[in-house]
């Protein structure tokens, strides 16, 4: 019995077209709630961006949410369960290498987000996820050996993520798009998320499904008692996944809920 569902936020729960949570996919999360199915948001996005989700997003109440990576874990009450930063020696490294570099390179704190070397791909994306405003423009990126930084995102093929994780010892790359990595602590990842949470309300990790479309969603998914790729997804994605759906703009999410009788049509 599925006693709790942690779902990825983009490409999976919402839309990249419209950027909302379809009508199905909605319908399905209150009826599942309604029959006492803890529903938690797995998602590399960080605290900071959350504002800039859909209101249908932000009025739901989740039991919780696992946001960068699972290195910030919030209860259903916002109060925080996990928090991670990348360790200092990291950045003590990293810091003189990138001041060389001239790709973008995105750094989220928990309140505050800058990127050195802006560009406009970089512009690309964020206007895909939602997130019209360029972040803050930092030329001395000295700043994080004096601010705890939780993910950083250089934008940079898969091809050159040993060189930088070279440079960022006690790190790992959590990708999920050709275009750029997730940087977090070497032993973080969403599992540890869920672990937390499924910890916190007594559920055994055979109780659970996951819902992802991403590279870094492989791990939860594989860590789950069920892990449901999107039909959207890449082929890697699907391979570890237990159950294929449907892509999001064809009611994915609504289809598999159905499936495994956490919801009716």
């Amino acid at each position: 019995m599925i006693k709790a569902v942690f779902l990825d936020i983009d490409g999976t729960l919402i839309r990249f077209d419209t950027h909302e949570i379809p009508d199905s996919a909605l319908k399905v999360l209150h009826q599942a709630k309604e029959k006492g199915i803890r529903l938690f948001i797995a998602s590399g996005r960080p605290p900071i961006q959350m504002s800039l989700l859909c209101e249908s997003f932000r009025t739901f109440p989740w039991d919780g949410k696992v946001l960068l990576n699972g290195q910030y874990c919030l209860d259903e009450k916002g109060n925080v369960m996990h928090q991670e930063p990348l360790p200092m020696s990291a950045m003590e490294k990293l810091v003189p290498w990138l001041m060389d570099k001239q790709f973008n390179c995105a750094f989220y704190e928990l309140d505050y987000a800058y990127d050195i070397h802006f560009n406009q791909d970089y512009y690309n994306y964020l206007k895909e996820i939602g997130h019209t405003e360029r972040m803050l423009p930092v030329e001395d990126v000295h700043r994080a050996l004096s601010h705890e930084t939780y993910q950083i995102c250089p934008y940079i093929p898969a091809e050159e993520d040993p060189e930088f994780i070279s440079h960022a010892p006690g790190c790992k790359s959590a990708r999920w798009t050709p275009d750029f990595a997730d940087i977090i602590p070497e032993d973080g990842g969403k599992p540890e998320g869920v672990k937390r949470m499924l910890a916190k309300y007594g559920i055994a990790r055979e109780e659970c499904m996951a819902f992802g479309d991403g590279a870094n969603d492989i791990t939860m998914l594989q860590y789950a008692g069920i892990g449901v790729a999107m039909g959207n997804a890449n082929d890697d994605v699907k391979a570890a996944a237990d159950y294929v759906t449907a892509p999001i703009d064809q009611d994915g999410l609504a289809k598999a809920f159905v499936h495994f009788h956490l919801a009716t049509e």
